[in-house]
């Protein structure tokens, strides 16, 4: 009788057949087991670098369930969401104020294509310069709370672009309400943890 799972172990990458050979070893049926072994033999793969990647596993796995730990709730988020969401509008209503000091247009559809813009472009520009430069917004200064990319890195100005960008999906808001983490942290595949976090 062959193998089912030699052909999914066939299209694994060498390092996830370490990793399943080492550190997720009991999580595996022994056919698949089997199957792992026959295709590291068949790949000439040297054993030799297990312990280094079993270790390095290790240690990923450690910083993801750390960081697990100390996502924060859907409460602090819904805090944060309303302390950002009034400084936003302070922020929107300065700006639109500036602007009318320089700007007096007549033209109805000029003044509604400005307002949007005054909208979205305050909305992004908050989220991104604050997240970018603190990794917080002034709700995350006021709960002590943090961006950081799932696996506990500090994340990149595109993580952050992207993250902010995703805050504009319909329902995002509403996500909060059904799981841990909204749609812009699933997208751009950050967490907001506790600050004094490591």
């Amino acid at each position: 009788m062959e193998n089912e799972f030699l052909e999914v172990m066939s299209q694994q990458t060498d390092e996830q057949l370490i990793k399943i050979l080492t550190v997720e070893r009991e999580k595996y049926n022994p056919l698949a087991i089997e199957a792992a072994e026959s295709e590291i033999k068949k790949r000439n793969i040297d054993t030799s670098d297990f312990e280094q990647i079993r270790e390095k596993v290790v240690v990923e796995k450690e910083q993801m369930e750390k960081v697990n730990s100390n996502v924060v709730g859907s409460g602090i988020r819904f805090v944060n969401f309303l302390i950002d969401f009034i400084v936003w509008l302070i922020l929107a209503f300065i700006v639109s104020f500036v602007i009318e000091l320089f700007i007096q247009p007549t033209d109805q559809g000029m003044i509604s294509l400005i307002g949007y813009i005054l909208i979205f472009g305050t909305f992004i520009a908050y989220y991104a310069i604050m997240e970018i430069k603190f990794q917080k917004t002034i709700g995350k200064f006021v709960t002590k709370t943090r961006v950081i990319k799932m696996n506990g890195e500090k994340p990149t100005n595109g993580d952050i672009i992207i993250r902010t960008f995703c805050r504009l999906i319909p329902f995002d808001r509403l996500s909060f309400l059904f799981v841990k983490n909204g749609i812009h942290d699933y997208l751009s595949k950050t967490n907001v943890i506790k600050d004094s976090a490591e």
